[in-house]
């Protein structure tokens, strides 16, 4: 009996440590880094960028196919219905032949080979910039991903510290409601301010409210993003204050290198492919040199289609030279409206540049700007919860009101809340500058 009762308990507490983990699974903690891993792992976004490359792949082998030879299979039957007649004028009478037969089969191999074709070959170059376009296309895809992945993980990081912010400022609240309540009942304080304690706790209710729905409506963004199971609860690795340790401005050095920004990258893509069209119009004047080979086996029978049938074969070889000479000038325009777009690009690209130029300077000093913000918000936080801590002290023991109390917890809950708000713009900026630079971390 003993023994019995020592093997149900452990597997009681077996199958309770098993279910222990099971609630413990539903809740993850991850770090920014890791969050953007599983995004690029599980985005629909991404994996349908990639799957444009595979497919741009398969488009540069399908133009690559035509410098092989092509063999077709044909075969065909022919059933005369009334054969021909022709009538000949033969010693002053008319008379009339038929010609032709009943039954006309004919099956044989085609093949043709390309040898001099300049288009084809500057077709091919054409794909391998198409597939750095579709690759740059992805990169692109990651980059948004990334970013978007960042200012999510910082909305959730700054819900959750405004949402300590206000839970202290709660349990200040009901701290000084149980002092009037003690101070009432030794007949210190009036029902006025027991009433007044209690109904700031009860308006501090509804931002608690409000705090824990966008903390909710922050991780589910992110949840979203990160394509996971919305009953798995994501909370961070680190808080916002523990993130302003790393925060001492951007490098401008750095961010001198604008050449891995993607829109910049992905119109030198598009002036290389003009380029290349270019260069593909021209090659529309290039005489063009193919060769061909014929096999066929002919049968000629009347009667039945399936008796007497004798296949004699027949075969050629030959060359084909096409040379282009008068097309209406459709070649010529064609040349011209390719240039023209190879022109528009350059001027696009220096456009873009000093658009990216202007956009990087205005983000360096909004960073720099937002340094010395968080500073100046810090020793203002510190001087308020200093103030604040003086005034609860003179609170506790009658030397100051409940309005001057009152005013301080605003003071210091307000410091509080705009400190948070600046860490949390200086690391949106940041992110928002390294997509800028083209930084995938």
């Amino acid at each position: 009996m003993n023994f019995k009762k020592i093997l149900i308990l452990s597997l009681c507490a077996l199958s309770g440590g098993m279910v222990a983990s099971a609630f413990a699974s539903d809740t993850i903690s991850l770090s920014r880094h890791r969050c953007i891993e599983i995004a690029l792992d599980s985005s629909p976004t991404v994996k349908v960028a990639d799957l444009e490359v595979k497919r741009m792949q398969y488009a540069k082998k399908e133009t690559r196919g035509g410098l092989f030879p092509t063999i077709d299979f044909q075969a065909a039957y022919q059933r005369s219905i009334e054969l021909q007649t022709i009538h000949m004028n033969m010693g002053g009478q008319t008379q009339s032949l038929k010609m032709g037969s009943d039954n006309t089969w004919n099956f044989g191999f085609n093949a043709s080979l390309p040898i001099i074709a300049p288009t084809l070959w500057k077709a091919i170059s054409i794909n391998d910039t198409q597939i750095l376009a579709s690759l740059e296309s992805a990169r692109s895809s990651r980059l948004d991903l990334i970013n978007n992945i960042n200012k999510s993980y910082y909305a959730l990081l700054l819900a959750i510290a405004s949402k300590d912010v206000i839970q202290q400022n709660y349990d200040r609240a009901l701290l000084n409601h149980q002092i009037y309540e003690k101070q009432f009942a030794a007949g210190t304080a009036s029902e006025y301010d027991v009433l007044r304690s209690s109904v700031q706790v009860t308006n501090l209710e509804p931002e608690l409210l409000q705090a824990d729905i966008a903390i909710r409506q922050c991780e589910l963004q992110l949840k979203v993003l990160m394509g996971i199971d919305y009953d798995i609860t994501v909370t961070p690795n680190i808080t916002l204050e523990e993130m302003q340790q790393e925060m001492y401005g951007y490098n401008p050095l750095a961010a001198e290198d604008l050449s891995a920004n993607s829109s910049l990258r992905s119109l030198d893509i598009q002036s290389d492919l003009a380029r290349k069209n270019v260069a593909l119009k021209k090659l529309a004047w290039i005489p063009t040199l193919g060769a061909s080979f014929n096999i066929s086996w002919l049968s000629l029978s009347d009667g039945s289609p399936f008796k007497n049938q004798q296949f004699s074969p027949y075969s050629n070889v030959g060359l084909a030279l096409s040379v282009p000479i008068f097309s209406g000038g459709s070649k010529y325009y064609g040349l011209k409206q390719a240039q023209v777009q190879a022109n528009e690009l350059s001027l696009q690209r220096e456009n873009l540049v000093n658009s990216l130029t202007m956009q990087r300077d205005l983000a360096l000093d909004n960073i720099n700007r937002e340094v010395k913000q968080i500073s100046s918000s810090a020793e203002g936080m510190k001087q308020a919860a200093k103030a604040y801590d003086i005034m609860q002290k003179s609170f506790e023991i009658g030397a100051a009101s409940y309005l001057d109390l009152r005013d301080s917890e605003v003071a210091n809950t307000s410091a509080k809340l705009s400190y948070l708000q600046c860490i949390y713009n200086y690391l949106v900026s940041v992110s928002e500058l390294d997509l800028l630079l083209g930084k995938e971390m």
